[in-house]
């Protein structure tokens, strides 16, 4: 990788992008094996400074410095304050809130500009999706001037809770005779929670942003818990998120995140160490022994195995030994700068780790079975599992961020086709960013470069088991796929609502209506192979095709292990599909 330019495929790029789409998939996937996206480092760098000094540091400063704590420098005296421990979840709460974490940047399709979020979510008539229908008041799919006023109270309170003095609490000084600093008013976390929900319920876009299945229960554990059992329930919420998250990783999909996700980091510079998580480079891109081991080993096994350790231990020595796993974990994951790039959410996650586990550990009177009432144990369990198994059964109901089948693989998904020329209709959307192509080229690279760049994208969602669906839907239903423009549909869903983190869900035929309103497309000129995750019970995934002028013109299913046994670029064909729908006239 060059550190002001990307690495592209060592092929003409002007003939590259003449070649029929399942050749360029072969070319991009290879190229991806040995250096993923091929991001400039430059962008790297960017992202590193922005996590270090930005938000750690920055968060850290914040919060000792409105805590009456010394400076940040002095780690040892600030690392186990249960202030500290809440304030940084709210700082973290309010960058996702402005656009400034997660989903930020160029690995987000994001270049010019870099954010999305306040800049968009604050203004009139924005495109805004609602998560169920059946939810009153919630009717439309523009932002009103409620909605804006919603959003930017609830960044007013989250900041103001934030930088305000800790205040007394009995139970904290029972726990900690010697402390001073006390904890955030649990009257000023209530308007955030009840701001939360509001906007949650209208907006699912802000609702996930601002991940608000993990940190709306932390709120809660805050305001109504006394101090001890604040504490165990926050080590019971992160653990549900950790073995829920190790869970989803069982079944045939998250083998397939490992290889492209190894090969997108600029901290393993080895090709054969990058090509050894492939079965046979270049013949062969499905995963290798060696993925399947890191995807069911330190990958599902451990992130239920070292969580139920740190909830169980009554031993310092095998606390340490799962803090240090879990942290390595978190730290191996930011390595990687994946494409939603949830950065932040892995350094907090790193910390509350040894916050929780460490400074309050199991033998001090802080262990699960130490909370005051077995009844209340039980019912925080019931309640931090209720959407990861209503998502794992019904994932059209619920997005797979609640469901915690974060990095699963087994995704909602889609990809976008433009016939030629047809995708700057999109321009006429009310939206937060240009088209990426755009971004590029309005950042100083030629056409040419710019889009053989953005399609590395495409390749990305092919090395992963639903993209080799997704173009087996588009192959048999679109004749014309080779002249059209192809478009992963996260990066692009990215640049209309200003936020993406991998969920489909977010660009699923509510987003598509939405901008077929200022649009216009015409019949054919924009069609979407969309596909739901799988639950947990079958083997089969729901697909749908989607003509933006038309609405739904297909419905069908394929078997999960047709994808996986088939390459990246389908060299025998499209996978199997069973059409169980299909618009009368449409498709032939």
């Amino acid at each position: 990788m060059g550190f002001i330019k990307p690495t592209l495929p060592d092929v003409d790029l002007e003939e590259f992008l003449q070649m029929p789409l399942r050749e360029r998939l072969r070319i991009m996937t290879l190229k991806w094996a040995d250096h993923g996206l091929g991001t400039p480092r430059m962008i790297h760098v960017i992202y590193i400074v922005k996590l270090v000094f930005f938000y750690a540091l920055g968060g850290v400063a914040i919060a000792t410095a409105t805590s009456h704590l010394p400076a940040f420098w002095h780690v040892s005296q600030w690392w186990n304050q249960p202030i500290v421990y809440q304030k940084v979840i709210l700082w973290t709460i309010l960058l996702e809130l402005i656009g400034l974490a997660g989903s930020w940047g160029p690995l987000a399709g994001k270049t010019k500009p870099m954010t999305g979020g306040i800049r968009f979510w604050a203004k009139l008539n924005t495109i805004r999706l609602r998560p169920w229908k059946a939810v009153p008041f919630t009717n439309g799919d523009r932002r009103t001037w409620f909605d804006i006023v919603v959003y930017l109270a609830l960044i007013v309170t989250v900041t103001i809770a934030m930088v305000s003095p800790g205040v007394h609490s009995d139970s904290l000084s029972a726990a900690l005779p010697g402390n001073t600093s006390g904890l955030v008013s649990p009257m000023l976390l209530i308007a955030p929670m009840v701001l939360l929900v509001v906007i949650g319920l209208r907006d699912k876009t802000i609702f996930l942003a601002a991940r608000g299945e993990q940190y709306l229960p932390a709120l809660l554990f805050f305001t109504v818990l006394p101090f001890a059992d604040m504490i165990i329930a926050g080590k019971l919420l992160i653990g549900t998120v950790w073995i829920w998250a190790g869970i989803s990783k069982f079944g045939m999909h998250f083998t397939n995140v490992i290889p492209p996700m190894v090969s997108n980091s600029p901290l393993i510079p080895f090709k054969w160490l990058k090509r050894a998580h492939y079965r046979n480079f270049p013949d062969d891109l499905r995963p290798s022994h060696l993925a399947t081991f890191m995807a069911h080993g330190p990958g599902s096994f451990v992130e239920i195995v070292a969580p139920l350790a740190l909830l169980l231990s009554p031993w310092p020595w095998l606390t340490i030994a799962a803090a240090v796993v879990m942290v390595s974990f978190h730290l191996f994951i930011i390595s990687t700068f994946p494409l939603a790039v949830p950065v932040e959410w892995n350094v907090l996650f790193a910390y509350i780790t040894i916050f929780l586990f460490i400074g309050f550990p199991n033998w001090d009177g802080y262990a699960i079975w130490d909370m005051s009432s077995p009844w209340l144990t039980a019912g925080l369990l019931i309640g931090l599992c209720f959407f990861p198994v209503l998502g794992n059964l019904r994932p059209d109901l619920v997005s797979f961020l609640p469901a915690m089948r974060q990095y699963a693989g087994n995704w909602a998904s889609a990809v976008w086709t433009f016939t030629p020329g047809a995708e700057q209709k999109l321009n006429r959307v009310t939206r937060c960013s240009p088209n990426t192509v755009d971004q590029y080229i309005n950042f100083g690279w030629d056409p040419v470069t710019a889009e053989a760049f953005t399609q590395q994208v495409t390749a990305w969602r092919a090395m992963h088991s639903q993209g080799r669906g997704l173009y087996s839907v588009l192959l048999k239903c679109l004749p014309d796929i080779d002249t059209r423009t192809v478009r992963e549909g996260e990066m692009s869903c990215n640049t209309i609502i200003g936020f993406n983190f991998g969920d489909g869900h977010l660009h699923n035929e509510d987003l598509i209506r939405a901008i077929q309103s200022e649009a216009q497309f015409e019949p054919g000129e924009f069609v979407i192979a969309w596909v739901e995750s799988q639950p947990i019970h079958k083997k089969t995934q729901e697909y749908k095709v989607i003509d933006a002028a038309l609405g739904v013109i297909e419905r069908g299913t394929w078997n999960v292990k047709d994808l996986v046994d088939e390459q990246p670029w389908l060299p025998n064909g499209p996978i199997p599909l069973n059409v169980t729908w299909q618009r009368a006239g449409v498709l032939h």
